[in-house]
């Protein structure tokens, strides 16, 4: 008799991330340079086919996304997933070819503001404006 709480305690603290797993169908989390938090996606032409057989979170995603670019954080905070599954959730949609993804710009690639302001005081120190 003295089993039966221990036991009840434990179905109660994994019964909360049994639902997490199933919605990602067991698949491991992608690292975290694929989709950053800034990571931009968007629904892919014509996938309303395959779109019927996706699972309800899934689909939910493919709604949000399908008006235009939504980063990885706000399709997080609109569908009340975690981070890890969404980002579980996009890589599933992106190898299924009905997202398009825009990763964001690495930091070596980024226009250096100073640069540019020196470039623009410059010309218009030349130039007069």
């Amino acid at each position: 008799m003295p089993d039966e709480p221990e036991q009840d305690l434990d179905l109660e603290l994994t019964s909360p991330l049994v639902p997490l797993f199933v919605i990602t169908n067991g698949r491991a989390l992608p690292p975290d340079h694929e989709y950053e938090h800034t990571t931009l996606v968007m629904a892919a032409q014509d996938t309303s086919a395959a779109a019927r057989t996706l699972s309800p979170e899934a689909g939910q995603v493919m709604d949000l996304v399908a008006d235009g670019f939504l980063s990885v954080a706000e399709v997080a905070g609109h569908t009340h997933l975690p981070l890890g599954i969404v980002r579980i959730l996009l890589a599933q949609l992106e190898e299924d070819s009905l997202i398009l993804v825009r990763r964001p710009i690495p930091r070596a690639e980024r226009v250096d503001r100073e640069l540019v302001s020196a470039v623009l005081e410059g010309l218009k120190n030349r130039f007069g404006a």
